[in-house]
């Protein structure tokens, strides 16, 4: 299987991107972002779990830049633009994989998404990554 943010994981330096804490969810991330791991995944780990979702099933949150973003949205959306959130799910995976999926998040857009609904980045931040699961549940 091909995952989106695999390129992504192994530009990033491990020590400050890549922690698994448990087993359901990954944050991918440049120390240049500022985002609350804690707050997140357990934001992340209740909605999973208020949906059954098994905790074997793997997660990714990736953030990265606006090029990066415009890049992927335009080879998998076809829309040329840096969109705050995109979402990937692996539905036909074999038994002994088990990413469920991954959610994209854009964090200058979101950055300015919150300057522009007037709402705080970690807020914005923490309603993205909700939309972006939602979005696998769907």
């Amino acid at each position: 299987m091909d995952f989106v943010a695999k390129d992504l994981i192994q530009d990033i330096p491990k020590k400050s991107a890549f922690e698994v804490e448990n087993n359901m969810i990954n944050i991918i991330s440049s120390s240049r972002y500022k985002v609350n791991r804690v707050v997140i995944r357990d934001c992340a780990k209740k909605i999973l779990e208020k949906n059954n979702i098994d905790d074997h099933e793997i997660v990714n949150l990736v953030f990265m830049g606006k090029n990066k973003m415009k890049t992927i949205s335009a080879k998998y959306k076809k829309e040329d633009v840096a969109l705050p959130v995109l979402t990937f799910i692996y539905k036909n995976k074999s038994p002994h994989e088990s990413v469920f999926g991954e959610v994209l998040l854009c964090y200058p857009q979101i950055v300015l998404l919150a300057a522009e609904r007037n709402k705080r980045v970690d807020d914005m931040i923490l309603q993205m990554v909700e939309h972006g699961i939602s979005n696998l549940l769907k």
